[in-house]
């Protein structure tokens, strides 16, 4: 899954990626940025 890192400002692949639902129902995507170890999150579509 690819996410953007705002401290590198660039698009890539999220390292650790797990699939997380939230509070308001929606899927998300949690991980940390592979170069830098910042975390990224990423929203997905509707549960």
């Amino acid at each position: 899954m690819e996410g953007y890192c705002v401290k590198c400002k660039s698009k890539k692949e999220i390292k650790n990626a797990t699939e997380t639902i939230m509070k308001n129902g929606r899927k998300a995507m949690k991980g940390s940025c592979p170069t830098c170890g910042t975390g990224m999150f990423r929203i997905l579509g509707k549960a």
